[in-house]
């Protein structure tokens, strides 16, 4: 009798432990459901911005998104209809800017107003030197905008251009009401990251997704392996001089079609001759994965001193 029970006692041990195996094994695909739905989301989002990377340099135009500042100073003059961008600080942007101009200062400004920009017309960008504007001026471009940034902004452009006093004013502009503009998700969410991302860097080497011409050189000279120099200048200038150890993408309408040659475990120091096309290029960089900055001010041409590699008394190598 006693044998019969503690076999019926085994058998109902067993049936329990073979019953809670069946639970365990009925949850674990539950479970896994979710990564899997995240990888997914994330796969989409890469490729929605890998797409519009590819079209803003496959449509890009023979201005390349800029507009010289005599240019800009004409057509504010002849009055013509285009919405203006000022993204400079509010202290500098009160003491004078071009008449009508609204001020979206550098940063999460940016980016919280972007339902208040308008599609039906051009919108044109400033900033102190061209740089922070090249890098705003690609992510609306992207955002489905008609934006161009004024070459060498406000301090070494537009206010050097005779006349400009006649256009410009002190009393602020306000953005108006929302303007009904649709933005896909995907890449409304990278531009909000993109600006919100700024404040990681105030205060570091790389403020403003940028990085000085003697920080740069100081890596340099350090051999630092983290970093890599990137040159989107034309060949034959890149032939003739360029940061030792950089290696040259020219800026054009199928460069983004090598950037999968970058390394993403690297820094990459951008540089053009001023540092507005650089601008651009990190915009499109980073919204792409990869820990891009600018060099301030490019390898520096006369118009741009003293700004730059070159202005600064750095060499280029052959």
């Amino acid at each position: 009798m006693f044998r019969k029970f503690k076999l019926t006692s085994l058998i109902l041990v067993l049936a329990l432990i073979l019953s809670l195996a069946g639970c365990t094994t009925d949850k674990e695909p539950a479970t896994n459901t979710e990564p899997a739905k995240n990888t997914e989301q994330s796969t989409n989002e890469s490729d929605v911005l890998a797409q519009v990377v590819s079209d803003y340099y496959t449509n890009m135009g023979s201005d390349i998104y800029k507009i010289s500042q005599k240019e800009f100073v004409d057509k504010v003059k002849a009055g013509e209809d285009m919405f203006i961008l000022d993204i400079r600080q509010p202290d500098v942007y009160n003491e004078g800017h071009i008449k009508g101009a609204v001020n979206a200062p550098w940063g999460t400004a940016i980016s919280e107003n972007l339902d208040k920009l308008p599609k039906s017309k051009p919108i044109m960008v400033y900033c102190y030197t061209g740089q922070t504007a090249g890098q705003t001026v690609a992510l609306l471009n992207m955002a489905g905008f008609d934006a161009k940034s004024v070459n060498l902004g406000w301090n070494l452009g537009i206010s050097k251009v005779e006349g400009v006093e006649e256009v410009i004013e002190t009393t602020a502009n306000e953005f108006g009401q929302p303007t009904g503009v649709e933005i896909q998700a995907e890449i409304k969410d990278a531009i909000n990251k993109y600006f919100a991302g700024l404040a990681d860097v105030k205060g570091t080497t790389y403020a403003n997704y940028k990085i000085s011409e003697d920080n740069a050189k100081k890596l340099l000279d350090q051999e630092d392996n983290s970093v890599i120099f990137l040159s989107i200048r034309k060949a034959e200038h890149y032939n003739e001089g360029h940061i030792q150890g950089a290696i040259n993408i020219p800026f054009g309408k199928e460069m983004h079609k090598e950037f999968n040659t970058l390394p993403k475990d690297k820094k990459i120091i951008v540089y053009c001759y001023t540092g507005q096309t650089a601008g651009q290029t990190v915009a499109a960089l980073r919204l792409i994965g990869y820990d891009a900055v600018s060099l301030n001010g490019g390898t520096g041409m006369k118009a741009n001193a003293p700004f730059g590699w070159t202005n600064k008394g750095y060499e280029l190598v052959k």
